[in-house]
């Protein structure tokens, strides 16, 4: 009894902080319906709010089940002819990832072992989630579904966009270790801390051209004419509701058409059809409050002052870059901001295919900016103003370092520049005199 009792509660074999499968499992259930629940609640609302009675409560959470699916990137079918909709709502994406990536931070101080261990509990976690998701795909595989589902290109999206929202969560957790292997290149090219004055450069550049989007958008919703649409589309309370929660869906999509128009490859809206700084051409289009902050049909005026948005966007980087570069020579210097400008290029393509899509065959089955030449402008104005902005601004700290360092030189405590200057400028004084 002694030894029973003075035996370290902790120390048993079984460690309180032990946990099942089971539990992890149900803690990916968990968080599948946590992010469902974000489109679930203000979709029954609508449905409680709605005059219309031959829609019962099973379509209003197949309805829920397809936009939940339709926010994780899932191509889904509308109507009995399954026609296409890939155009993803990213309000709703970045919620999920962001819920997503906070079960993998807490899951990080469980995966601190060795082997199976280390990755038992994020697994089990994500297939919880998984299964919440083949749950959505066998609901809305009913062919009297409003968004009928493509069983295997769901799956497939819901498992990448979970994977990658649950990874950087813990990585996030586990201290952020370095994930990627340092570039082969001699350090004559590519000096210590690089890799990280690109991360910050890129992040700068991205966050400046998003900031930058987020203006000309609210400028256009300003101008525009999206309240007035609205109430004349919208013949009740549910209907003013589901106008503006799709509206609100769709914002972080408008943010990156807006973006795109800004680096000068606009987007189209349409097939045959295109909106840009240096031209618009617009068709029949959909009636939606956002389709009504489209920019009219005129020349390339006061439409090219968009430029200054990556203009601003790419200086950001320049300065952050330049910052860094104090300490590098000019071939480090360029070498680096090459890499940002080619680093930019992946998540260039990502957000504009996200969000991009199609609504529906023929003419709307291209909505939003192209891809990869989204990308490559972004590629080109960041070599086209931080190559050489990085240059000039580490230059230019360098030539107040050396000033400073100038300064305080000699015997009498002044330095040869400021003696040249000082002496040019007596002699430009003696000519005028």
């Amino acid at each position: 009894m002694t030894q029973l009792m003075g035996r370290p509660i902790l120390g048993l074999p079984s460690d309180l902080n032990s946990r099942s499968t089971l539990t992890d499992l149900l803690t990916g259930v968990r968080t599948a319906l946590l992010t469902l629940s974000v489109v679930a609640v203000p979709v029954f609302g609508l449905w409680v709010l709605a005059p219309y009675g031959d829609d019962t409560a099973q379509d209003a959470g197949r309805a829920a089940c397809g936009l939940w699916l339709l926010g994780h990137g899932a191509p889904l079918g509308r109507g009995p002819r399954a026609v296409p909709v890939t155009v993803a709502p990213l309000l709703l994406t970045a919620v999920t990832a962001v819920l997503l990536s906070r079960a993998g931070r807490r899951q990080a101080r469980r995966a601190r072992g060795r082997g199976w261990a280390r990755w038992r509990s994020p697994l089990a976690v994500y297939a919880g989630y998984l299964l919440v998701a083949a749950f959505a795909v066998a609901q809305c595989a009913d062919p009297q579904a409003l968004l009928r589902s493509r069983a295997v290109a769901d799956l497939a999206a819901v498992a990448l966009l979970a994977a990658a929202a649950l990874g950087h969560g813990l990585w996030s957790g586990l201290g952020r270790p370095a994930a990627l292997p340092r570039l082969p290149l001699p350090p004559a090219f590519w000096p210590d801390g690089a890799g990280a004055a690109v991360g910050r450069a890129l992040a700068g550049w991205l966050l400046a051209l998003t900031a930058g989007g987020g203006v000309l958008f609210a400028v256009a919703v300003l101008l525009g004419s999206a309240g007035p649409d609205a109430q004349r589309l919208g013949g009740g309370a549910a209907d003013w509701l589901g106008l503006l929660l799709a509206c609100l869906l769709l914002v972080p999509n408008g943010l990156i058409w807006s973006a795109s128009y800004a680096l000068g490859v606009g987007f189209a809206v349409g097939a045959g059809s295109h909106a840009g700084p240096f031209g618009t051409r617009l068709g029949p289009a959909p009636d939606f409050p956002l389709l009504t902050l489209l920019p009219t049909d005129r020349g390339p005026d006061w439409h090219l002052l968009v430029g200054l948005v990556p203009l601003a966007a790419a200086t950001t980087a320049a300065l952050l870059l330049g910052r860094a570069a104090t300490r590098w020579t000019l071939t480090q210097t360029a070498t680096t901001a090459t890499a940002t400008a080619l680093a930019a290029t992946p998540p260039g393509l990502l957000a504009a295919h996200l969000g991009g899509g199609a609504l529906g065959p023929g003419r709307m089955s291209a909505l939003g900016p192209v891809p990869w030449q989204f990308a490559l402008a972004q590629t080109g104005w960041l070599l086209a103003v931080t190559l050489p902005g990085a240059l000039l601004w580490r230059w230019w700290l360098a030539r107040d370092h050396d000033h400073d360092h100038d300064r305080d030189g000699g015997g009498d405590g002044v330095g040869p520049v400021v003696r040249a200057r000082v002496g040019a400028y007596r002699l430009v004084c003696r000519l005028a005199a």
